[in-house]
């Protein structure tokens, strides 16, 4: 591969009813059309789904890995002699990484925050670990994510105004050092990582405002809002993406990290967000949960027992067509590894198809007509 450019984001179209925008983020790795959803391979791979059908069948632009989870299994030093992640899964497009910040601060009962970074046990043999800014950077340079994210607190929900405001503070101070030494450093692969702030704030208007406009003025090729989507009121969420959206420069990528369901995405798009990623694609599917452009199917539901017909008959992949509801039904029932395996692939397809119809209706000047038909539509029990 022939690598000769850093991150680049190009706003192609703009709705005019909405905020929604498409654009095309140019890589190394190569180029991604948004807005997009990137499914989650937080250790490596997206659960239940080989590579080759994340690529071919589902055809995602971008993927995801963890940095917490790859930092302790299986270990920078693995991935590096494999020449980074992407020679590691057989993966040649795009990968993001989080900076493991919500894994290490999911934890409370056994991490502790200083001003130098955070001290935490491992979940798997409980050895003792610190993350830095620094260290974070480094290891996101080992495993060679085309984009990084800096290392900050993401603050609980609910969460009172005292401790949001010092969190904020921490999380500037790290994000400063870690944009430094992102500086100081290079790739290790021969191609070029982007590095993305992330804003925080809880759900104070006043933090929110404070911390985009400190994210804003790093400069960096792309921006990131967390600590959202992790307990609080949706329109709550809705809301601190207006106006950290507002701050935001508009000619940078947008990422939402961690959001959500269907109607969540199309909410967010509309509020001119470009990057998506959740887990609820593949964990649903692991519960016998699809998600379809008329509404939500449980399989383990009697109804689809004897209903031969496919599984979704507008579906984009190959299982949608090959498989029937009621085989389906019947490898949930017997919980057969081959019913995971289906529905991810369905799940995964379903919301890549849902944010390349986005893409087409911003393009075409219906996108705000065509979301509000489908909320309704999506917010259906099959």
């Amino acid at each position: 591969m022939n690598y000769l450019c850093t991150m680049n984001f190009t706003i192609l179209h703009k709705d005019d009813k909405t905020n929604a925008r498409r654009g095309v983020i140019t890589t190394d790795h190569g180029e991604i059309q948004t807005p997009i959803f990137m499914p989650v391979g937080t250790c490596g791979t997206v659960k239940g789904v080989h590579t080759y059908e994340i690529k071919n069948e589902i055809n995602a632009q971008i993927i995801l890995g963890n940095t917490y989870h790859l930092y302790l299994r299986p270990g920078i030093e693995i991935i590096n002699k494999a020449g980074g992640l992407h020679k590691f899964n057989g993966w040649d497009r795009p990968i993001l990484t989080d900076s493991g910040g919500f894994q290490v601060f999911s934890m409370a009962d056994c991490r502790k925050l200083t001003a130098d970074g955070a001290i935490f046990r491992s979940h798997i043999d409980g050895s003792k670990h610190i993350f830095t800014p620094e260290r974070v950077v480094d290891i996101q340079r080992n495993i060679g994510a085309d984009i990084m994210m800096a290392f900050d607190e993401c603050t609980p929900y609910p969460c009172e105004y005292k401790y949001a405001a010092k969190s904020l503070k921490l999380t500037n101070s790290w994000l400063s050092r870690g944009w430094k030494h992102f500086n100081e450093t290079e790739g290790l692969y021969g191609y070029k990582q982007a590095f993305f702030p992330i804003v925080q704030g809880s759900t104070y208007e006043d933090l929110r405002v404070e911390s985009a406009k400190y994210v804003a003025d790093i400069g960096a090729e792309g921006n990131a809002i967390g600590g959202l989507s992790v307990g609080e009121p949706t329109q709550q969420m809705y809301d601190m993406i207006e106006i950290v959206n507002e701050h935001l420069p508009q000619d940078k990528p947008r990422y939402l990290m961690g959001v959500g369901t269907p109607i969540n995405i199309l909410e967010g798009i509309a509020r001119g967000i470009d990057m998506f990623d959740c887990v609820m694609p593949t964990r649903n599917a692991r519960n016998g949960m699809l998600f379809t452009m008329e509404g939500t199917m449980n399989m383990r539901n009697e109804k689809w027992k004897d209903d031969f017909s496919p599984l979704d008959e507008n579906g984009t992949t190959i299982v949608d067509s090959f498989y029937s509801k009621a085989y389906l039904r019947h490898l949930v029932i017997a919980g057969e590894m081959l019913a995971a395996q289906i529905a991810s692939i369905h799940n995964l397809g379903f919301y890549l198809h849902l944010v390349d119809l986005a893409r087409q209706h911003i393009a075409e000047g219906t996108f705000s007509e065509w979301k509000n038909m489908m909320i309704e539509k999506l917010g259906r029990r099959l």
